[in-house]
């Protein structure tokens, strides 16, 4: 999927051409209301003059109101501008529906949703009211039908404060997002400044101790041969142990945990559009071992539900088990997919069960839905230790 094939996102500009458009219209198809006074001007109630001009005034006025809202929303217009439109906006309402009559009085909505689209709540709850006031207030003063001016205000008090919420949510969005970013870079930063403290009380004492034998050894030759030599071996014994501490440490950074593993597999089926049931904590206080090996066969399985099963649901379930060889914990990944092919176990299967066997763990196999032998279901099962997951 290309970049301008991909959806608005809630209060994200649009980022090509196609996305532009979507967004027009949306914010377009709410012109449909403007029948009243097309209407109006084409069933030739008017002079040919009065005609052009209404026809002119109602372009411009159209335009206005696609430009203010199309742009706000794209991206906050300086706040003198957006009150120049809107009071542009609602006097050219004003000349229009004193001048043609009831069918324009429509266009007070268009003005009341543009006062919620464009101005913070503090302003719009008693400006769309004012609006409608004004439309009610204009209703009245001329020969227009009661029922007509009734209808209008509900759209007008509705439309204005329903943007307002709209406008709202946007801000609420755009503010999530910002947070969300802020949160995972503290995190990435708090991850590095961890990391830097592994390492300086890995290797601070190993290189500080390599350092001073190396300027002992060098002092001890050429004189002392021998003691120089066994500087040097401890030298090498240090080194040694400082690189299996780094190993180690490296080591625990990869290792993949289970609830990591289970946020990746939600983002990577909801990226794949398929519909995810996922729990969103992991049992705590599972042996290392065999929360790596559970964590390595979800990737597996989740992967393989994104690549070849075609489902369009997955979901995903961790429960401990009493069997009669003792508690075990059981992953169990199923999808609504078109199932296995044969009897015969892929690669990635055959990665999993080797995994698994490392730690006494099992895999069964079978059909989501035994009848029409539709879907796979995946069933992963670790042992447990003694009271490890038991129930209260």
């Amino acid at each position: 999927m290309n970049e301008d094939e991909m959806p608005v996102g809630i209060g994200r500009p649009p980022t090509g051409a196609k996305q532009a458009g979507i967004k027009l219209l949306w914010i377009g198809i709410w012109l449909a209301f403007m029948s009243a006074p097309v209407k109006d001007l084409a069933d030739g109630n008017h002079t040919p003059w009065a005609t052009v001009l209404g026809a002119l005034g109602l372009l411009v006025f159209v335009g206005s109101y696609l430009v203010l809202v199309y742009r706000h929303t794209s991206k906050a217009l300086d706040p003198f501008r957006v009150r120049a439109a809107l009071v542009f906006l609602g006097a050219l309402a004003v000349l229009l529906s004193l001048t043609f009559g009831t069918s324009w009085l429509v266009l007070f909505v268009y003005v009341s949703v543009s006062v919620g689209a464009t101005l913070p709540m503090r302003t719009a709850r008693w400006l769309i009211p004012a609006v409608t006031a004004v439309l009610v207030g204009i209703g009245l003063t001329g020969d227009h039908p009661r029922e007509i001016i009734t209808a209008l205000v509900f759209p007008a008090l509705l439309g204005g404060f329903a943007m307002s919420g709209v406008r709202q949510m946007i801000r609420t969005t755009i503010q999530l997002r910002e947070a969300r970013a802020t949160v995972a870079q503290l995190a990435a930063n708090e991850e590095r400044l961890r990391l830097a403290r592994d390492l300086h009380d890995l290797l601070g004492h190993s290189l500080s101790l390599i350092t001073l034998k190396s300027e002992l050894a060098g002092r001890m030759l050429p004189g002392h041969p021998e003691q120089a030599a066994a500087q040097v071996a401890d030298i090498e014994q240090v080194s040694r142990q400082a690189l299996v501490d780094v190993r180690s440490a490296v080591t625990g950074y990869r290792r993949p945990t289970l609830p990591g593993e289970l946020a990746g597999a939600r983002t990577a089926l909801a990226a794949a559009g398929v519909t995810a049931d996922i729990p969103a904590e992991a049992p705590e206080d599972l042996p290392e071992k065999a929360e790596e090996v559970l964590a390595w066969a979800l990737r597996e399985a989740v992967t393989n539900v994104v690549r070849h099963s075609g489902a369009g649901r997955c979901a995903v379930t961790l429960a401990p088990r009493q069997t009669l060889d003792g508690r075990v914990l059981e992953l169990t990944v199923a999808d609504d997919g078109r199932g296995a092919a044969g009897t015969t176990r892929g690669n990635g299967l055959t990665g999993i069960t080797e995994r698994l066997a490392t730690v006494d763990g099992t895999l069964t196999t079978r059909a989501t839905d035994s009848l029409s032998g539709k879907g796979f279901t995946a069933v992963l099962s670790v042992p447990l230790g003694s009271g490890l997951g038991s129930p209260e």
